[in-house]
């Protein structure tokens, strides 16, 4: 009798090691979720935007699914290789026979971490690909590591969609939503309507309007004229074939039911407040309008370390009946995070 033995697999190989890519600067909010979330892990290496720790127990890449604010991406660490080369054939040599390899490439660039993009169009691998990572951070030191792609996780090599901000934008708040959208993989319509706080002068605006999707902004400021172009006078002169955009020129304490009319389904802010502030008035405008399903907050902190918050901002987004919660820190944050939120 012949006995077939089980083939290795990828989703078996275990690491005592993994490794962190993060925007420079939150490499501290990082070790402090690492240690809120896995207090067995130890820092074992550290780089700008790179930041490694040895495990209690072996990690599989099946096992590997820490939720890390901080972490644009997290991989089962495949160790350091003196050439770009070599961490290749780390990563090649630890995927199951006939395993298709999809690797990403990332550096330390220019004081950030960046993605390299490939010659061919980026592509959004299926979920439960295995993808390689080779992070160069030096002529002689590059790190390979594994991960599974997943639900809300980048496509991008190092988290970075390397999406570039038109010049007719009015704010970098375009860019935020935009980085947003492609690494939570968001899909909008015609038939949502978003209510956006502290819209002006109009980044966000503009990015929805081109994507289709009506807005009420809520800003006294002034807006840019590229939204204005798409501006309605009030709220119950709303087209039905074409994108629009009605400003309430009021404080969002002062924006009532009336200002929202019907069909409201994402409520965003990017208000210079703190996460207290914007959770309360979010809170108050699901209750102007019930059908919101999804939340997109852009948290401005004056300290990364308010991080270990989360879990009372995740928790007053429960309270309003959201069930499906992430925060991430995105490619083109500073002091801020996205809070996404949906029903």
């Amino acid at each position: 009798m012949t006995r077939t033995l089980p083939q290795p697999t990828t989703e078996s190989f275990t690491s005592g090691f993994v490794f962190a890519l993060t925007n420079p600067g939150s490499e501290k909010a990082l070790k402090l979720e690492v240690e809120a979330i896995h207090p067995s892990w130890r820092l074992s290496y550290q780089r700008r935007g790179f930041v490694s720790f040895k495990t209690a127990e072996p990690v599989s890449i099946a096992a590997l699914r820490v939720p890390l604010a901080c972490a644009r991406r997290l991989c089962l660490s495949l160790a350091k290789a003196p050439t770009r080369d070599e961490a290749v054939r780390r990563i090649e040599g630890s995927l199951a026979p006939h395993a298709a390899s999809l690797i990403h490439h990332a550096l330390f660039h220019q004081r950030k971490m960046q993605g390299v993009p490939d010659a061919a169009p980026a592509c959004r691998p299926e979920f439960g690909r295995i993808i390689g990572t080779v992070v160069e951070l030096g002529p002689a030191e590059f790190w390979a590591g594994l991960h599974r792609h997943a639900p809300f996780l980048s496509p991008d090599p190092a988290g970075d969609s390397g999406i570039v901000m038109p010049a007719e934008s009015p704010s970098r708040a375009w860019l935020k939503l935009e980085e947003a959208v492609r690494f939570f993989d968001l899909n909008f319509t015609a038939d949502d309507i978003v209510v956006e706080l502290g819209c002006a002068p109009g980044g966000v605006v503009l990015a929805l309007l081109q994507r289709g999707v009506p807005v009420i902004g809520v800003d006294p400021a002034k807006m840019a004229e590229i939204v204005l172009s798409s501006a309605i006078p009030e709220r119950r002169a709303a087209p039905i074939h074409r994108p629009w955009f009605y400003h309430c020129r009021k404080p969002a304490a002062l924006a009532s039911k009336r200002d929202l009319g019907q069909g409201v389904t994402w409520f965003m802010s990017d208000m210079n407040q703190s996460p207290q502030v914007v959770l309360k008035e979010c809170a108050r405008f699901c209750q102007m309008a019930p059908g919101i399903r999804g939340v997109l907050i852009t948290l401005k902190l004056t300290d990364l370390l308010q991080v270990a918050d989360q879990a009372q901002w995740f928790a007053s987004l429960v309270a309003m009946g959201f069930t499906t919660i992430r925060l991430q820190q995105l490619s083109v944050h500073h002091k801020e995070f996205a809070l996404l939120a949906l029903k």
